[in-house]
């Protein structure tokens, strides 16, 4: 598995949890996915406090996960299963919103530099400016998709950590960056590891995992942050049973950020509680009719599709199928469905049409997942099933 399908989630912690309001309210917005109303009550403080190179970063941290969102990308499927983020569409979000992300990452990076400078022992200085390589580093993975100059960032922001808890041993948040770093190199192919130690990286994949569970359990600001990245982690280590009760944990904690129904609903489904899973995306939608507080943003037509995708991994190909084609029935529907998530409606429709030897359906639905979004991976893989027809042990 390449690097990108796990660094959004192993660096993604911005000084989050258990902070004074009106902070605390802020983080609140951010972890339920509130981006717009979190991203006005950051600027809301900065506007009070300029120089405060943190939120410089919570600003940062906002306007790139907003575009993730809209992109589709924020699910764990980049971090787990056949269709890994990495081979997703490179995202391209409007200038502006590029422009004002960097000259956030800029001005925290001066302002803590200028910190550290003065005391080459500022630790909240050290901290925070690790935050803002990890956050560049996020963007060039993310969006610009230049592997190395974020491994470069990223291994600065990992430096500036260790530094952190060399001077003050229980600072346990400064551990996320250090963990997540090791994890992350430590996962890289035997090849790209000789290429890294030259240039003088170097990681342990399990005393990253040690180090992001140490804190999960005993971080303050992070450990939301180290809570999230490990659900994702054990997905990917196949410890997928390790992740539910922190994703539980989690739901409880943000109850508005739907996604991480969404993920409940794949975990019971990849641990084979098939019952449990589909009464995850039963509860999503019984939120939706109630127009409970988050769940009117969720457009029914993700809930018809995230059912469907379930069903076709459980062989209920005729629910799969009336499902998915409730996703994608009009024009005006697919219009609530970013261009990843059309395009496997598509796909998936095809392959159920293959499987059932009805070739001539199977193609037509290729073909308009094609032209749903022609750069989707999903689009590509469909490109390949107009020749050869799908089976099941091809995997996806």
């Amino acid at each position: 598995m390449k690097l990108i399908q796990i660094f959004a989630l192993v660096l993604a912690g911005v000084s989050g949890g258990q902070a004074a309001d009106p902070k605390a309210e802020a983080l609140d917005l951010f972890y339920n996915m509130d981006f717009d109303d979190a991203l006005a009550a950051f600027e809301k403080i900065l506007a009070a406090t300029p120089n405060d190179a943190e939120f410089h970063n919570h600003v940062a941290h906002t306007l790139l996960f907003r575009e993730l969102l809209r992109n589709g990308a924020l699910e764990s499927q980049m971090v787990s299963g056949n269709n890994s983020f990495i081979r997703r569409m490179k995202m391209e979000p409007p200038a502006e919103v590029e422009r004002r992300f960097f000259a956030e990452i800029e001005l925290s990076m001066a302002i803590t530099q200028a910190a550290i400078t003065k005391n080459p022992r500022d630790t909240r200085a050290m901290q925070t400016q690790a935050t803002a390589y990890a956050l560049r580093a996020n963007y060039g993975f993310l969006v610009r998709k230049s592997w190395l100059a974020s491994l470069g960032d990223s291994s600065k922001g990992y430096k500036l950590a260790s530094q952190v808890v060399q001077l003050d041993p229980k600072n346990t948040d400064a551990l996320l960056l250090v963990g997540g770093y090791d994890y992350i190199v430590g996962s890289l192919t035997w090849q790209m590891r000789l290429l890294g130690a030259a240039a003088g990286f170097h990681g342990d994949k399990a005393r990253g995992l040690r180090t992001l569970e140490l804190v999960g359990r005993q971080g303050n600001e992070n450990k939301r942050d180290a809570q999230i990245t490990l659900c994702a982690l054990y997905r990917r280590e196949g410890q997928t049973a390790r992740a539910i009760p922190l994703l539980l944990e989690l739901i409880e904690t943000f109850p508005r950020n739907y996604l991480m129904r969404f993920e409940l609903a794949q975990m019971y489904a990849a641990t084979g509680e098939r019952p449990k899973a589909l009464a995850v995306l039963e509860e999503i939608r019984r939120r939706k009719d109630l127009n409970l507080p988050g769940y009117t943003r969720i457009s029914a037509e993700k809930i018809y599709y995230e059912t469907g995708n379930l069903q076709f991994w459980f062989d209920d190909l005729d629910n799969a199928a009336r499902s998915l084609q409730r996703a994608t029935s009009s024009p005006e529907q697919m219009k609530e469905l970013d261009l990843n998530t059309g395009a496997l409606a598509f796909m998936r429709q095809g392959q159920i049409y293959d499987l059932r030897k009805e070739r001539s359906a199977a193609q037509g639905s290729y073909r308009r997942a094609i032209q749903f979004a022609p750069e989707a991976e999903a689009a590509k893989e469909s490109q390949r099933y107009l020749n050869t027809p799908y089976k099941r042990a091809q995997g996806n």
